[in-house]
Parts: structure tokens; C-alpha cells; sequence
């Protein structure tokens, strides 16, 4: 049997998707040793191994079969745009993509004027201003702070991810539109899908039915 391998997104999710294979039958010891410098974490009994990614990384490790399936944010997927299949809604991690700047912004929206937008996701601003909004739009890419950009006049308005928006009230920002809803999604490998179509169906069916008895 060969092994199934699982990349995930480090941090938060990461130890939630492990909560969830846990609760499923599919434990893995060796990643709660913490102090482990481990690269790979395996679960001989099982067939099955893990390892941690950076989320941008996690859909270019499935898309070439180096992972099996990859667990990892929507907004991530959609930023990358890789081949893959999405399979599983996991209910984590919930929050939006949206559009949000100054209130004084908001006309500008209305009215499609030419502005600047700040993003750390230059194909999701792109997909929605110029195919959802038709509006003709500067896409300015940065890695930090979104939120300074329109305050020291960057942008006009930022798109980013919007949890509880208390960041932005802070900074005299709100939400002007929607983008997206966002959560974490199951993602497997095309071919995968078909070699190990048993196993890998077998742990979506469990995982789907784990959490639609937690919601």
C-alpha cells in the first residue's frame, strides 16, 4: 500500500484539519511532538503522512501529486488558481473577501471611476472588479499592512480578508462590498483521485459526515 499524503496549511488550520482526522480514525503521534524537527510526520500503521506548507504552496504540492490532498484556505485556491478537485466544504476558518476602504470611497465604487485597489490577492481584486464589476481598476500588490494603504493614499480602496472587522473600524475603514465567502477546503490531486479513489472517498464521506453532526 502506498502512502497517502496529506499537505496542510501551517498554524491554526493545520491543527484543526489534524482535530478533524483525529475524530476520523486517522491520528498522527509524531506531529504532536512539538519539539520535533521533523519535515514529514507518518502514520505507518495507517499508510497515510503529513506535512506542514506555507498556504500559498499547499495547492502547487497537490496539483503536481506531491501531495494526494491539501487542506487550505479558499482565498488561497482562488489566488492560485491551480488544477485541482475541491472536494469538501470543512466549515473552518469562516470569513469574507471584501472590498473595503474610507466610507467616502463608496461613490467611487458606484459610479466604476477609475481608483486604485491594494491587495494581497492581485487575481481575486482582478477576477472581480474587471469580470463581476466591469470597472477598469490600478491593482497594486503588497505583503503587508493592507489596511495603510488608502490611510497614506496608496489606494483609494483595499481587498483583502475581513474576519471580524475590528481591524478596520480601528483605521476608519468599513466594508463596502462583498467579494466572497471564505472558509478551509479538502483539496485532491487529479490523479490521486483516480489511483486511490477508495481510500480517499472513504475520508471525504467520514469527514463530511463528522461535520454535519458538529454544525
Amino acid at each position: 500500500m502506498r502512502y497517502l499524503t496529506f499537505a496542510l496549511a501551517k498554524g491554526r488550520l493545520a491543527n484543526k484539519s489534524m482535530e478533524l482526522f483525529e475524530k476520523i480514525g486517522i491520528p498522527c503521534e509524531e506531529m504532536k511532538d512539538k519539539t520535533s524537527r521533523k519535515l514529514i510526520f507518518t502514520n505507518e500503521e495507517l499508510g497515510v503522512r503529513f506535512f506542514l506548507a506555507k498556504a500559498n504552496d499547499v495547492p502547487t504540492y497537490v496539483e503536481y501529486g506531491a501531495a494526494d490532498v491539501g487542506i487550505v484556505g479558499k482565498d488561497t485556491l482562488l489566488e492560485e488558481g491551480r488544477k485541482l478537485y475541491e472536494v469538501l466544504d470543512l466549515n473552518m476558518g469562516r470569513c469574507r473577501m471584501c472590498v473595503c476602504g474610507p466610507e467616502s470611497a463608496r461613490e467611487r465604487l458606484k459610479h466604476h471611476e477609475l481608483i486604485r485597489v491594494a491587495t494581497k490577492y492581485p487575481a481575486i481584486a482582478k477576477d472581480y472588479f474587471y469580470n463581476k464589476k466591469h470597472q477598469t481598476v490600478e491593482i497594486i500588490k503588497l505583503n503587508g499592512s493592507i489596511e495603510l494603504a488608502p490611510i497614506v493614499g496608496l489606494s483609494e480602496v483595499i481587498v483583502d480578508i475581513v474576519e471580524t472587522g475590528s481591524t478596520l473600524r480601528e483605521n476608519g475603514l468599513t466594508v463596502l462590498e462583498e467579494v466572497c465567502p471564505l472558509s478551509a477546503r479538502m483539496v485532491v490531486n487529479q490523479v490521486s483521485m483516480k489511483m486511490e479513489h477508495e481510500r480517499i472517498t472513504k475520508i471525504i464521506q467520514d469527514l463530511r459526515a463528522l461535520i454535519q453532526q458538529e454544525a
